[in-house]
């Protein structure tokens, strides 16, 4: 039941850290990215991650433990996006940059 949990919890965190980059790559919008910045290299990192996902999930035996399971996939999507949304990929936080571009008035909100 412990590799259970822990194949779901790391599919959550693969999961929620592959949409973003998926995302992105489809809009071709640059986004923070081990492999590159741009389009095509988030693109493959978020089907990556996706692809990950769904192997974990299917090595973890999600109907045996069901509720266990999905709590823990919760888990690691609530820690990464927490993690995304405080420190950033690169230990810079977006909204702290945006907050300083309105008091410099180069971003206009809204």
């Amino acid at each position: 039941m412990l590799l259970d949990v822990f194949l779901s919890f790391m599919a959550g965190v693969l999961g929620a850290n592959a949409f973003p980059h998926f995302v992105k790559g489809i809009t071709k919008e640059s986004y923070p990215c081990i492999f590159g910045n741009s389009a095509v290299p988030n693109f493959v990192a978020g089907w990556a991650g996706f692809v990950a996902t769904a192997v974990l999930i299917y090595f973890a035996d999600v109907p045996e433990h069901a509720l266990v399971s999905f709590a823990a996939g919760a888990a690691g999507a609530l820690l990464i996006g927490l993690f995304h949304a405080k420190i950033g990929a690169f230990g810079k936080s977006l909204t702290n940059d945006v907050l300083n571009q309105t008091e410099e008035g180069r971003c206009q909100p809204g």
